[in-house]
């Protein structure tokens, strides 16, 4: 029997980063599409399948971020940002336009190849309801809200009950400070990123072994936040 193979559709001008995306990827099994424009990786993720797209938001023809505005209207596909835009600016505008990850140029082929992995298997998840999500010693039922920490239940106020659930819906992705604080307290909050800190924090006290080293809770430095449930 066939075994189809996960496909990245890379969107990079750069015919170097294309050829070397392509070495790497394939030799962890996975089958590359490329496309050096915008547009071209717009056609070809809805002409056929594909996982994950890694996108550079410097093509020739328009900005990453309309291609991944434009991706959204239609698809959910996994994207990986791969730029060398660092500020942190770039990073929340490509995220809130609906990007998943964020890495940076110059990368660590090891890193960016074990994001798209990441990338695959959470879009391979089932949905809400099939089933509680295991991370270590915490086991989060969506469908039940009940969350419990080494078999015994912990008590979460509702608003710290809402921010977790935010971020568990989709793991292992960054979301913006923006983000969260529309869909947990509104959009007239979303200026008021202090709430976010103190809620993180109580979490962390709750359901991290080390809340000072945190396994799960995670915070992308003035970007967001996000749960890894490794």
């Amino acid at each position: 029997m066939t075994t189809l193979r996960p496909v990245i559709l890379v969107a990079e001008d750069e015919p170097a980063i294309r050829r070397f995306l392509r070495t790497s990827l394939e030799s962890q099994g996975l089958e590359v599409e490329e496309a050096p424009t915008g547009r071209e990786a717009l056609t070809l993720a809805g002409n056929r399948r594909a996982d994950v797209m890694i996108l550079d938001l410097g093509l020739p023809d328009m900005d990453g971020v309309e291609v991944i505005r434009a991706l959204r209207a239609w698809s959910a596909m996994p994207v990986i940002v791969l730029s060398a835009r660092s500020q942190e600016t770039d990073k929340i505008a490509a995220l809130d336009a609906g990007a998943d990850d964020y890495v940076v140029k110059p990368f660590a082929t090891g890193e960016l190849v074990a994001r798209v992995k990441a990338a695959i298997r959470r879009a391979a998840r089932p949905d809400e309801g099939q089933g509680p999500l295991q991370a270590g010693e915490l086991v989060i039922d969506l469908e039940a809200r009940r969350v419990l920490r080494g078999g015994g239940e912990v008590k979460l106020t509702p608003t710290e009950y809402r921010l977790l659930a935010a971020l568990v819906r989709h793991p292992g992705r960054v979301l913006t400070q923006r983000t969260l604080l529309t869909e947990v307290w509104g959009p007239g909050y979303v200026e008021r990123p202090h709430y976010l800190r103190i809620f993180m924090a109580n979490l962390r006290r709750k359901l991290e072994r080390d809340p000072a080293r945190p396994r799960h809770l995670l915070t992308e430095t003035g970007v967001g936040y996000r749960f890894d449930a490794s």
